[in-house]
């Protein structure tokens, strides 16, 4: 069957990974009854929880059927029933697997009321079920079938248990009849967005913990295309979700026991997303550790390797150094390289032509990434109009507009970024760590280490061993050319002087303008000041 995700996500719990890879292996050879496999649903519209799960949920022509795993030993006594884990620790709860899988399948159809005609849905037949992949299930009761159950001694048997499953709701409920094609491929595109989530690159926002943004529908549908190709050049401007796709494919790799490998060109980056995100099994590292890393790795070669930032490296000599450590090599090797379009018009610096012909000579797929899921309406269209910059289209919303002056001398420019700071920290209800001054300059030769001691008390000056807890609690300042690949809610951006398209090369305006999720600020320094850019 389809697994979506392809892997298990955010669960430790071993029966449940048991499960997901025994459904993804059966059903397989039925091209009559496609189905697919949602894993871990969260339901915000629980009948009667604030906050309701359900474990799987198959979706095709025979139904929607939702699956509850119980792994460990189960047993209940008295209407109590107790869990034991294979630490030994036992849980008590009053409400059984049963009820829970039925209240999970009457939220989600409370929740598919709200988008689908009740016509449709009640013509479909829905069901629910329990897995207990790890004991022995003995009891009988009167709040479930023994056809709704599926134990340890027979759980090799789960294709066959589950086409008796689907009969069993089918007869239950007639007169039903099986989903047409359209319908299945609504509810699946209602579905999918409720299950396929990645963590964003900025996670904290003041006091909020670990946000989540949902990969737009054309980005999913490309990680399950990079997935099932050995090589992909993945292209797409700042902002369209480069970094979260890289790491999705990342976990999906490395879950498959795959030792994966991620060289990066910023030891920013690398030593950001080397504690932020951890994949057993990814190593993050930089194109020049490669030896050391696969060393420390226990392997003579990696398995497969992911490259973001991907314009960072269109060299030869830094391919052919990778081509080394992968299996197979660049030729025949798994690989996927996610890089900036905007590389390849005048905004940056061009990559080698022949770094990029070196690369398509293995006929790798190409993906272009469109939509923006990093910046506001304002921002994308700012970037596009300033620059000719292609970011992709929708963006997050339209958002606060951007904000823009030019300051004619230096005591000006202070006086300015003051008075941006005040308004956005008193007006704005930003917190200090949520606004990054980006500069071409280090902080010493910034007009930012010339404000007020209120502010300079108040500003971190990144390096790369802060990336480990970025953002800091106070604001935070950075080169823009370190910057690259990070974000921040609110970027304010000084010493850059206005663009002139005669000169050709807005490398610096191009990432810092990139940068924010919602505010942006540009404070452009007149002729007073010629950043050496």
């Amino acid at each position: 069957m389809k697994m979506i995700p392809s892997s298990p996500h955010g669960t430790s719990s071993m029966a449940e990974k048991r499960v997901f890879d025994r459904l993804r292996n059966i059903f397989n050879n039925d091209a009559d009854m496609p189905l697919t496999v949602y894993h871990s649903l969260n339901l915000t519209n629980h009948k009667y929880k604030r906050f309701g799960e359900i474990d799987f949920l198959i979706c095709g022509r025979p139904g929607l059927f939702v699956l509850e795993v119980k792994g460990g030993n189960v047993g209940c006594q008295k209407g109590v029933w107790h869990y034991t884990n294979r630490y030994g620790v036992t849980n008590h709860s009053v409400e059984g697997p049963f009820k829970q899988a039925e209240s999970g399948l009457h939220g989600l159809m409370s929740k598919l009321k709200s988008y689908f005609s009740d016509h449709i849905l009640t013509q479909m037949t829905i069901g629910y079920g329990v897995l207990f992949p790890d004991c022995e299930w003995t009891q009988n009761g009167a709040e479930w079938d023994n056809q709704t159950w599926i134990d340890a001694q027979s759980f090799n048997n789960l294709e066959e248990w589950l086409k008796d499953l689907f009969e069993y709701w089918e007869k239950k409920h007639r007169p039903r009849k099986c989903l047409d094609n359209i319908f299945i491929n609504k509810l699946n595109d209602y579905l999918r967005p409720e299950f396929e989530i990645v963590e964003t690159l900025f996670g904290q926002i003041g006091n909020v913990c670990d946000q989540v943004a949902k990969l737009t529908r054309d980005q999913m549908a490309f990680v399950d295309i990079i997935d099932a190709n050995n090589q992909a050049l993945c292209s797409g401007g700042a902002g369209t979700g480069k970094t979260f796709l890289a790491m999705e494919l990342a976990r999906r790799w490395t879950y498959q026991n795959k030792k994966v490998v991620m060289p990066c060109g910023s030891r920013w980056l690398k030593r950001y997303l080397e504690t932020r995100f951890t994949i057993p099994g990814l190593t993050v590292t930089l194109i020049n550790a490669l030896e050391i890393e696969v060393q420390r790795a226990g392997v003579d070669q990696f398995d497969a390797m992911i490259v973001d930032e991907g314009q960072d490296i269109f060299h030869l000599s830094s391919l052919k150094h990778m081509d080394r450590f992968l299996k197979g090599g660049l030729r025949q090797g798994q690989w996927c390289i996610f890089h900036d379009t905007n590389n390849q018009s005048d905004v940056l610096n061009k990559p080698d032509p022949k770094a990029i012909d070196f690369l398509e000579n293995f006929q790798p797929v190409k993906i272009p990434l469109n939509t923006n899921c990093r910046n506001t309406l304002n921002i994308i269209n700012k970037v596009k109009s300033s620059l000719g910059a292609d970011m992709g289209v929708t963006g997050a919303g339209e958002g606060p507009k951007v904000r823009e002056k030019t300051a004619f001398s230096k005591d000006n420019e202070v006086k300015i970024l003051e008075d941006e700071l005040s308004e956005i920290i008193d007006f704005g209800n930003i917190p200090y760590s949520s606004i990054t001054i980006l500069s071409p300059f280090p902080y010493q030769d910034s007009v930012a280490s010339c404000l007020p001691s209120r502010f300079t008390r108040q500003i971190n000056v990144l390096d790369e061993f802060s990336m480990r807890n970025f953002p800091p609690q106070k604001i935070s300042f950075a080169q823009i050319s370190q910057f690259k690949g990070l974000e921040n809610e609110a970027i304010i951006i000084i010493d850059l002087a206005l663009p002139d398209f005669s000169k050709g090369n807005y490398s610096n305006h191009y990432i810092a303008m990139s940068r924010p999720r919602a505010v942006l600020s540009i404070i452009f320094a007149a002729e007073f000041a010629k950043p050496k850019i």
